[in-house]
Parts: C-alpha cells; structure tokens; sequence
C-alpha cells in the first residue's frame, strides 16, 4: 500500500496538488484534505472528502495510519503555522511537508516537487506580504540575466523566482562547480514538473577575481541585467583572511562593473549588508567599499545613459548556507551545546523568499544610483532563537539541550544597525518594506585612489612586491579610511 497524504488546506494550491499526486498516482494516495473553512468541511473535491475543523479530526487521524501532511495554505500567518505545527506533531505524522515561501508570490499552479519538510525557518519572521511577482519582473521579460553567486543561499532562490519571470536566458555564474551543478539541476528539474517558464538555463563556472575572463564572459553573455551577490561572507574567517575578502568582494565587484558599463547591461543589482553599516570588520569594510563602488559607477558619464545601478541592502536571512540556524541545527542533533556568542546579542532576520522577492522587486523599481533598504522589522535576539530551536526539536533549553556563551568573535558586535546614524536617513517608497536611503554629505572616498592603493595588496606588481598579500599594508590602508580595530 502507498502513503497515506493528507493535504491541509483545500484551497487553490492544496486542490492542485492533490490533482497532480492523482494523476501521477506514485505518490500515495490522498486520503482527505483537512480544512477549517465551514463551506468547504463534509464536502468532497475531485472525489476527496475535506475533513475539519483541523483541530477537532487530528484525534481520528491519530488512531489511523497516517504517513504525511502537506500543508497547502500560502496565506497561512506564522501564528497559525505554529499552531497547524503542533496539532500535526500531535497527530503523529511520520513526516510534514510544506510549500515554501516561494508559493505565497509565484501565481499560478502549485507543484508537489515545491513542498519540503517543514523547518523552523516556516514558523519564524514576519507573515508573508503578497508579491505579484510576474508583474514585479516584468522588467525582465525576454531578456537575458545573469546571477553571480548562483549557487548560494540567495543566488539560488533568486534563480527560482526569475524562473517565473519569463526571462530568455538565465545565467548561473560561480566557481564553485557542485553547488551551480545543485542548482541548474534543481532549476531544470522544476522545468520539467511544471514550475515557471522555458527559460534557457546556462551554467558558468568562473571567478570574478579574474579581470580579463570577466571582461569576455560579459562580452559573450550579452546580459542585460546582473544580480550580484556573489561575495565571501563569513565575518571571523575574513577576518583571518583579510586580503581574500578584499580580493574577491572588492576587486571582483570592480572587474563586473567595469564590464557591465563596456557591454552596455541595462540593470546592476547589488546585494549588501548590514555589516557595511560603519563597518567594525574586514569583510564589511569590503561590502561598503562594494556600495561606494555601485554608487560612483552611477554617476559615471559613461554608465549613466546605458546601465541602471541599484545598491539593496538588508540584514541576516534565516537558514543561509554557514548561517547560525544551520549550525544550531547540527548542534542539537550531537545533544548540544548550542553556542551564542553573548546572552544579549541581536540580529536582524528575513525569510530568504521574502529578501529575494523584494530584491527582484527593487531591481524593476530602483533608480539608478539608488541605495535602498529593505524593512527588516525588529531585531532578534540570538538567545531567543536558541531557545526555539531547542523547542522545536523537542527538547527543553538547559535542562536536555546546554546553551553556551563563547563570547564575540573577531570583527562581530554586540548589535548590527541597518543605517549609519551619524550620515543616512531612510524614507519611504510606494512599496511595502522597500526604503530608499539618502545621505545627508555627499562620499568622500575617492573610490579610485582606494582601489590602486588596494591593487598592489591582491595582484602582484614587480614594483611593489613588498605589499602583495601583506595583511599589515592591507590594514593600514583600511584604517585610513574606515574606523575598524
């Protein structure tokens, strides 16, 4: 006998789902869908009864065989994920699934090779706003886009969402070979299930520090929109490998912008980072540097009839590659202890769909030469989401799972600020969380001066050989400019 399925919610996405796992018919089988809308319980849908309100059947379905849940319900709030969550792990289903973030913006059909297991990540953040995302992208309808960095935690969800977008080519561009490898395969295999539109998927692999292959990739790919968040992010290993950081996040973004005005792309997205916020550490010096790079480029005679660059800056994503809910997950799964830094730090945390929604969003509406923020609601305080973990997986904080304080690291602080208080005001835009931000002083930096006095540090130059890879020289250039220790 096949699995046993129940769908919760009977809506528009529950209902499509249900007449895919029929018409495959390998699945399992649809027992019921659970449901609380009062029109729709006692009936039947395609031959399937729906069953609720979804508190009162979970006692039944206990005492039956019941093998999977799969929540339907795009709309759902966090709150009310919470509490499908509970009465689903109290009816003992050997496994939940859920449609992930990218259902709540993407119209159209529902797909089973969307849904995953839940995660914490589902019952954390802010509820979902609805995001017409076809009509957001609009501006890349038939046009060719490159995303660098494709295969990381954003790259790879903004790859997804412009699946739907109806672009013409979308180019995957990373050096590393096994996650562009998981994501084209990820993309094509969504292709294959129905999801999004027949863009063409081209895969590249190649390295941003490389000026000359930048220049002829770009020249070959004929973009006309980039997103860029390809960069090195870990705050205490740039830390230990400060010249890397600067390399690859400073000189790299320099080498694509330089291309992107030479081959005339029409729109440069930059991805940034609270840490960039008057920068305390290597890699957010590197990260402002990136900003201040993107917003001179704007202003460039050169750049400013042809490309259209837009900064877009936001906090911590939950559940990023080397992110802390990873990592607390792995901790709990070995019995603990989880490690905080300190009892009272914060971060600011989005929804990896939510941030990549809003990015595509900001990319369509930006204006060149614009740094914008994206609303990242209220600070989460790191002890606070330990302890929900903890919970989540079914244990108690301290008495079965230890929470352990170890203290700041190299380039951290206590708490990140998405505006530099003393320089930057935030107004709003006619787009829900979707700030623009304007300096009250014109930059200072001469970008171009900081960028030859970098050089020498990260490319060897005979004639001052003394520089190259000397984090000391790197330092005391970046202390010149930027008040890190």
């Amino acid at each position: 006998m096949g699995k046993r399925l129940y769908i919760i919610g009977a809506g528009f996405a529950g209902r499509t789902l249900a007449n895919e796992i029929v018409k495959k018919s390998v699945f399992g089988e649809v027992v019921a869908f659970l449901d609380d809308d009062p029109e729709k319980i006692g009936k039947k849908i395609e031959g399937i009864p729906v069953l609720g309100p979804i508190k009162d059947v979970t006692g039944f379905i206990r005492s039956s065989r019941a093998d999977e849940a799969i929540i339907a319900i795009p709309s759902a709030s966090k709150e009310y994920l919470k509490e499908l969550y509970t009465v689903l792990k109290g009816a003992n289903f050997n496994k939940i699934r859920i449609l992930p973030g990218i259902s709540q913006i993407i119209e159209g059909d529902a797909h089973l090779i969307q849904t995953r297991s839940i995660d914490l990540q589902d019952l954390l953040g802010r509820n979902p706003i609805t995001i017409k995302l076809k009509q957001s992208l609009a501006y890349v309808r038939g046009k060719r886009v490159l995303v660098t960095g494709a295969g990381g935690s954003i790259g790879s969800e903004l790859c997804r969402q412009l699946l739907s977008g109806g672009v013409s080519r979308l180019y995957l561009l990373g050096h590393g070979e096994n996650s562009i490898y998981q994501i084209d395969r990820e993309l094509r295999l969504l292709q294959d299930e129905g999801v999004g539109e027949k863009a063409a998927i081209v895969p590249v692999i190649g390295d941003l520090k490389d000026p000359s292959y930048v220049d002829y990739i770009l020249g070959q790919l004929k973009a006309d929109a980039i997103f860029h968040t390809a960069a090195y992010k870990h705050v205490p290993m740039m830390e230990e490998n400060p010249v890397a950081a600067i390399e690859n996040n400073v000189l790299g973004t320099e080498n694509l912008i330089n291309a992107a005005i030479k081959y005339n792309t029409k729109r440069f997205v930059h991805i940034s980072t609270d840490k960039a916020v008057d920068p305390v550490s290597v890699y957010g010096v590197s990260k402002c540097i990136c900003e201040q790079m993107v917003l001179w480029a704007s202003g460039k005679t050169s750049a400013k009839e042809n490309t259209n660059f837009v900064v877009v800056r936001f906090g911590n994503v939950l559940g990023s590659r080397g992110s802390i809910v990873p990592l607390f997950q792995q901790q709990i799964e070995k019995g603990g202890p989880i490690t905080v830094t300190h009892p009272d730090v914060r971060r600011y945390f989005m929804t990896i769909s939510e941030a990549c929604s809003l990015v595509l969003m900001t990319g369509g509406v930006g204006e060149n030469g614009g740094l914008y923020l994206l609303d990242m609601g209220e600070p989460v305080r790191i002890r606070d989401l330990a302890e929900q973990m903890i919970r989540f997986h079914g244990y108690e904080p301290e008495t079965e799972i230890k929470i352990e304080y170890i203290g700041l690291r190299p380039g951290e602080r206590l708490d990140e600020s998405l505006l530099s208080s003393a320089d930057e005001i935030p107004s709003l835009t006619d787009y829900s969380r979707i700030l623009r931000i304007n300096r009250k002083t014109p930059q200072t930096i001469d970008i171009q001066t900081l960028l030859n006095e970098l050089r020498p540090v990260c490319c060897y130059s005979e004639s001052q050989k003394e520089s190259y890879r000397n984090t000391n020289v790197l330092r005391r250039i970046l202390k010149k400019h930027y008040n890190i220790p």
